[in-house]
C-alpha cells in the first residue's frame, strides 16, 4: 500500500512542475552535492597527496578524519546556518567538512599504496619530489583517489537532504513534508528519488574512472588478482594432497 502511494506521488503531474516540482529540487539537490565535493576535494585532495607523498602527518589524518566523521550531520548544518546569519554558505560548509574524510582517506591511501619499488626507480632516475609526486604516485593513486571522491558523493548526496530542516528545497523537502503530514507516500517517494540519484552518480563516476585510470595499472591489478588467485589455488592443492 505504501509503495503504490509512493508511486502514486512520483508519477503525479502535479509534483512535476512549478517552483516546488520534482525536477527542480533534483537540481538544487545535485547543485549543493557539486559545491560540496568540488570545495572539499580543493581542501582535501592536495593535503592527503602531501602527507601521502611525505609520509608526515598521517596520524594526525587518521584522528582528524574519524572526529569529522563523528560530527553529527544535522546539528552540524544547523549551527553553521545559525552562525552565518541563514543563507546558502552555512549549509554548502556543513557538506564539505563531511565530504573531506572520504577524500583525504583516498588520497593518502593511494599515494602509499603505490609501489615502493618504483617511487625509488623514479627517484634513482633523477625525478625531483614534486616529478615523483604529480608523474608515478598520482596516476598509481587514481583507483583509491576516485574510490575516495565516490564515496564522498553518496556521502553529500544522502547528507544534503538535511538541508531542508532549514528551508532549502532540496530532495529532504518530501522526506521532513511526509513525516510532518503522515504521508508514507511522500515520504517513501523522496527516499526513493534520493537513492536514484545516488546510483545514477556512482554509475557516473565509475564510468568516469575507467576512463581516467590508466589502462596498464588496470591490467597491471588485474594480473596481480590473478596471480594471488592461482597461488591460493597452489596452496589449497598442496594441502589437499598432504591431508
Amino acid at each position: 500500500m505504501i509503495f503504490a502511494d509512493a508511486l502514486e506521488w512520483l508519477l503525479s503531474p502535479a509534483n512535476w512542475s512549478g517552483p516546488t516540482s520534482i525536477p527542480t529540487r533534483v537540481g538544487v539537490h545535485l547543485l549543493y552535492c557539486l559545491a560540496a565535493v568540488l570545495g572539499a576535494s580543493a581542501i582535501a585532495v592536495p593535503l592527503g597527496l602531501w602527507i601521502g607523498h611525505t609520509g608526515r602527518g598521517g596520524t594526525v589524518l587518521v584522528a582528524g578524519g574519524n572526529a569529522l566523521r563523528a560530527l553529527p550531520t544535522l546539528g552540524l548544518v544547523t549551527l553553521l546556518y545559525l552562525l552565518l546569519g541563514g543563507g546558502q554558505a552555512g549549509v554548502v560548509i556543513a557538506l564539505i567538512v563531511l565530504a573531506i574524510p572520504p577524500l583525504l582517506a583516498g588520497a593518502y591511501a593511494g599515494v602509499q599504496d603505490v609501489d615502493r619499488g618504483v617511487v625509488d626507480a623514479a627517484r634513482g632516475m633523477g625525478m625531483t619530489g614534486s616529478q615523483v609526486l604529480w608523474r608515478v604516485e598520482l596516476p598509481n593513486a587514481l583507483p583509491l583517489l576516485l574510490g575516495g571522491v565516490r564515496n564522498a558523493t553518496l556521502q553529500v548526496v544522502a547528507t544534503a537532504s538535511v538541508a531542508a530542516y532549514v528551508g532549502i528545497e532540496t530532495l529532504g523537502r518530501p522526506l521532513l513534508d511526509g513525516l510532518r503530514v503522515l504521508d508514507y507516500g511522500q515520504f517513501v517517494g523522496g527516499a526513493v528519488l534520493i537513492a536514484l540519484l545516488a546510483v545514477a552518480l556512482d554509475l557516473l563516476l565509475a564510468g568516469v574512472g575507467r576512463l581516467l585510470v590508466p589502462k596498464g595499472l588496470t591490467l597491471g591489478t588485474r594480473r596481480r588478482k590473478g596471480k594471488l588467485s592461482a597461488t591460493a589455488a597452489a596452496q589449497r592443492e598442496v594441502r589437499g594432497s598432504k591431508a
